[in-house]
């Protein structure tokens, strides 16, 4: 085993102030009860930091902040040029803390260090994106009326709220929070308990850098607790909420409650249908790579890898070598292929289903279980293939780990109809050298997302976004996301 990466002493700074305050106007804040939770590095299992743990009465007090700094201060009405300015400042001041803010990432959440760091330049690469496209939009457009002076025009929303998960905390926020910020919104985000720092790290830069106090707030605390006063707060004019279907729908009961708009990006349970002529190794590679990336705690992941029967078993065994191959360790550790899952639950979760699946029926391809780090005392757990029938209950239900459930399909109609048989509609690949094929497979799959012999893939500009049980409200990643945090505003005059 390789030498675990020093912590810098920025990140020894930034962990040793704790605990940390939430950031709201522009000033550290703790939570009016005094309370404070514990941030743990899922790699070994010790406490990184604490943080405040905010009520309602805080939480207003944010979105209040937010709507202060829309009303009052100079950034909704700002130029956009000069907007954007202050944004491309604080996109390259992430960028030069990238080693700093990809340490805390990996630490937080468990992450392998170089995909935190990537995590981290994708947020850069995603401000500057919507920065730049919002330099384009066309804020007033005549309208061709008959009898009518008539005009529409584009104004910024307000104070938007934003909730985000545990697995992609930094990249995430960076999907979220740039087009409402460069369309000249303020924003109110709560990171997931579990994962807090980037966020309050991002909120200390961006006042660092100038961007005025209050148009950054993050409030910390628990997801019913914090979480649910922001999701029902009648001041937000949007909300944005990126996790699970259960938890969705009492954010978006929330916002529905007060009329306002909610974008959710939920769970999936995507397919991967691999067809008779693909490169069985270099196609097994691309799959287990996908299912172990971020030890499986990826919405989007495929998690049902349906195989033509002509293949299976030699496919099967491809993955089952390479899935061994496999090096678990802590996130720091650059030996590591695979970190830990995030916090106990969610690794007794994982072992719950390899449980049930078998219990239900299901073929223990690659066994998984826990996994043992010498040295750590992290929720480890060892990457594992079920196989049978799709009605189990592992095959069905999003586990979030690193769990691939497979079988057979005889031909592409069965193979269609395998894919779509599922409550979620997030994203499914197709796997042949025959793209024709490929194309018609690939639009029949019932999801917001296709790809062709790739997985995870986001290229800035295709819209990203769920149906079914993964969302709704729009995606992210194109135009529509950034125009989705202007309201439109008609203005007509008789002539």
């Amino acid at each position: 085993m390789s030498s675990p990466v020093a912590l810098l002493p920025e990140v020894e700074k930034f962990l040793a102030s704790s605990p940390l305050k939430s950031v709201v106007g522009g000033k550290d804040v703790a939570g009016s009860a005094g309370e404070t939770m514990e941030s743990i590095d899922p790699g070994s299992g010790r406490v990184l930091a604490e943080f405040a743990v905010l009520t309602s009465e805080d939480i207003d007090r944010a979105v209040g902040a937010a709507t202060h700094a829309f009303t009052k201060s100079a950034w909704a009405k700002m130029p956009t040029n000069e907007r954007g300015a202050l944004l491309h400042r604080l996109a390259d001041a992430v960028e030069k803390h990238k080693p700093i803010i990809g340490q805390i990432e990996a630490l937080d959440a468990g992450k392998i260090l170089a995909q935190a760091q990537g995590d981290v330049q994708n947020f850069v690469d995603t401000l500057r994106y919507f920065t730049d496209m919002a330099q384009h939009v066309q804020h007033r457009t005549t309208l061709a009326v008959s009898g009518h002076d008539a005009w529409t025009v584009r104004h910024a929303w307000g104070p938007c709220g934003f909730i985000f998960p545990w697995n992609f905390p930094f990249l995430l926020l960076g999907w979220g929070i740039s087009p409402a910020l460069a369309a000249g919104n303020t924003v109110v985000i709560k990171p997931a308990e579990d994962t807090p720092l980037s966020a309050l790290y991002l909120a200390r830069l961006a006042r660092e850098i100038g961007i005025p106090d209050g148009v950054i707030n993050v409030v910390t605390g628990t997801g019913s607790g914090a979480g649910a006063a922001l999701s029902k707060h009648p001041g937000l004019r949007r909300m944005s909420f990126t996790g699970s279907p259960e938890v969705g729908r009492l954010v978006g009961q929330a916002c529905g409650h007060n009329l306002v708009p909610a974008k959710l990006e939920l769970g999936g349970k995507g397919a991967a249908v691999v067809f008779e002529d693909v490169d069985i190794p270099g196609t097994a590679q691309k799959l287990v790579n996908a299912i172990t990336f971020h030890t499986g705690q990826v919405c989007c992941d495929a998690t049902r890898w349906l195989v033509h029967k002509s293949i299976y078993r030699d496919f099967v065994d491809e993955c089952k070598a390479r899935m061994r191959a496999v090096h678990v360790g802590h996130q720091l550790d650059q030996a590591s292929g695979m970190g830990p899952v995030v916090n106990a639950k969610q690794r007794d979760r994982v072992l719950s289903y390899l449980k049930k699946g078998q219990e239900q029926g299901a073929e223990a391809v690659l066994a998984g279980g826990p996994a043992d780090v010498p040295g750590q005392k992290g929720f480890y757990v060892k990457p594992a293939l079920l196989a049978g029938s799709l009605d189990n209950v592992a095959a069905r239900e999003e586990i979030f780990g690193p769990v691939a459930f497979l079988t057979s399909f005889g031909d592409e109609d069965e193979a269609v109809a395998m894919a779509n048989d599922t409550e979620y509609g997030l994203a499914n690949s197709v796997w042949t050298q025959d793209l024709a094929r490929a194309a018609r497979v690939a639009e029949s799959l019932v999801a917001g997302n296709s790809w062709i012999n790739a997985h995870n893939l986001f290229p800035r500009g295709v819209p990203y976004g769920g149906v079914k049980k993964s969302g709704m409200g729009g995606g992210v990643l194109s135009i529509e996301t950034l125009l989705d945090y202007y309201r439109t505003q008609s203005v007509v005059r008789p002539l």
